[in-house]
């Protein structure tokens, strides 16, 4: 379900639920990445999953190609909510959208930041995919198997992912890390076995960044592994924010 305002959708409304679940889709995603993640939370949290511009039925909005500013419109969007807890979570691109979206809040920022499938913000590797031709920028996607790739053999949708996509890759690539204060709140990292953009390290070094408890849960699969383990990481968001709220 989409609500009002076009930044959020609600998969699954809960309004009995007593937490939310904040979503930030990857590079190129969009809000429907999550349908299948706010099935498996509902209705114990309800899912917000955040639509970003130039996607889907905001596709005519041109994309934020800075992070930063990205993360401060969202936060902006977010508001103080409707005095229900929050939590976050970001998914590749989307960890650091959330990131910068609870540093951009401050002392209204989320209980809890769940970061998947991205290395922490203080690990670069200098990457120029937005940089690539068509046929290289496509034959990464296959490679990654992503939520794109469905629609990468239809030439009419192939170029408007791809406008979006290195949108948001150049977004990405040109963002670094201010320093400053870590977020106050504890941080979870969920990360894949086999995930050819982040290691283990990388992930976990995440716990810099948190001046609260942090917690890293390894799954099996590639990037795209929270696609392959909804109800699994579901579980791990439940069972995470009833220890950090108890």
């Amino acid at each position: 379900m989409t609500s009002a305002n076009p930044w959020l959708h609600r998969p699954h409304p809960s309004p009995n639920s007593d937490v939310q679940v904040v979503c930030f889709p990857h590079a190129g995603g969009s809000a429907s990445f999550y349908h299948g993640l706010s099935a498996a939370l509902s209705p114990s949290a309800e899912l917000l999953a955040v639509q970003y511009p130039g996607r889907q039925e905001r596709r005519h909005e041109p994309p934020v190609q800075d992070l930063r500013v990205l993360a401060g419109r969202i936060a902006d969007v977010l508001g103080p909510g409707d005095g229900r807890p929050r939590a976050f979570f970001g998914h590749s691109m989307g960890a650091l959208v959330a990131f910068e979206t609870a540093l951009a809040l401050g002392d209204r920022g989320p209980l809890a930041l769940f970061v998947s499938g991205r290395r922490a913000p203080s690990r670069v590797r200098h990457e120029m995919l937005h940089l690539l031709d068509d046929h290289d920028l496509v034959r990464h996607l296959r490679a990654l198997n992503g939520s794109e790739s469905a629609v990468l053999d239809d030439a009419e949708l192939r170029a408007m992912v791809l406008a979006t996509i290195r949108a948001d890759y150049r977004a990405i690539e040109t963002y670094r890390f201010a320093g400053g204060a870590p977020v106050g709140c504890p941080i979870v990292a969920l990360t894949g076995d086999a995930d050819p953009l982040t290691n283990l390290a990388e992930a976990q070094a995440w716990e810099a960044h948190t001046g609260g408890g942090f917690e890293l849960h390894v799954f099996s699969g590639g990037h795209f592994f929270v696609r392959d383990h909804n109800a699994a990481v579901a579980e791990t968001i439940r069972t995470s924010l009833k220890t950090i709220r108890a």
